[in-house]
């Protein structure tokens, strides 16, 4: 009898939260929402096979998911099984041709077919492509002290449209093709955000793994506009590794995006409370 109550409560709870959900289902009807995917989502088994229901329940909800992801744990840790040895300056990956060789490998091969599998074995239907493939990302060198790292110029959005408009799921590798035949590694944050803004998506997930950007008393600021952020970073209070985040978001809005939030992608069902709750998740920055 007291199992039979416990399971009514239980349905009746589930019955409220879709209740609740519904209201943010319409207003995402037929959005684009790109999600940038860390290594903390791809850390077991798990957490991608929960990812990844969460992104078949967006598209089951006719919103239309972007994947762009990284991949810099299993990038160094082949690179150290080569012998090749890496080093970063102001948090970007000093990339020569050997070890843009091993990015392309890893990212497009292990990494991007990783996401891909755990997104179709939940009944989706992912295809893994990188910025290379149709001059997806068409890219510049960024900085000469960098070697092969690369600035998107121009983005090939119709191939993302075309794909998702198929009925298709994109993963996308953070790799671009320059117009020498250069391939160059591009920060995957700064993939992101120029995909969202070729689309003019409707939102810009940054899944990291702290829970958004915090104020000077260490509380995460729920939402910011571009302003406050520009201030935040010129005070001190946005620093270290949430500088290019930020950056990343602001450069986002000012493309054409309508919010980018930054959220911890270890929380589970992340992107479902963003998307589907009243409260969300993260700090959401607007234009």
């Amino acid at each position: 009898m007291e199992k039979s109550k416990a399971m009514h409560r239980d349905s009746m709870l589930t019955a409220k939260v879709l209740n609740d959900a519904l209201p943010h289902i319409r207003r995402h009807d037929g959005s684009i929402i790109v999600i940038k995917l860390g290594g903390h989502a791809m850390s077991s088994a798990e957490a991608m096979a929960s990812f990844a229901r969460d992104v078949l329940m967006m598209q089951q909800c006719n919103l239309h998911p972007v994947i762009v992801h990284g991949g810099g744990p299993a990038i160094n840790a082949m690179l150290e099984k080569l012998g090749i040895k890496s080093e970063f300056r102001g948090g970007k990956r000093v990339s020569d041709a050997a070890t843009v060789e091993v990015v392309e490998m890893v990212l497009s091969g292990k990494v991007n077919k990783t996401i891909v599998q755990a997104i179709n074995q939940q009944g989706g239907r992912a295809v893994g492509i990188s910025g290379k493939d149709a001059d997806l990302l068409m890219c510049k060198q960024a900085e000469g002290d960098l070697g092969l790292v690369g600035e998107p110029v121009t983005v090939n959005a119709k191939l993302i449209q075309t794909l998702f408009n198929s009925g298709f799921i994109p993963v996308i590798a953070p790799l671009g093709a320059g117009e020498n035949g250069e391939t160059f590694n591009v920060n995957g944050d700064t993939a992101a955000g120029a995909i969202a803004a070729g689309l003019n998506a409707d939102r810009l997930l940054l899944l990291t793994d702290v829970d958004g950007v915090k104020d000077a008393e260490g509380d995460v600021v729920t939402e910011l506009t571009a302003e406050q952020v520009v201030k935040m970073t010129k005070d001190g209070v946005i620093a270290g590794g949430m500088i290019p985040k930020t950056q990343t978001a602001l450069d986002a809005v000012n493309g054409g995006v309508r919010a980018v939030v930054i959220m911890n992608g270890r929380q589970d069902n992340a992107c479902l409370l963003e998307l589907f709750t009243t409260y969300g998740a993260g700090s959401m920055i607007r234009a």
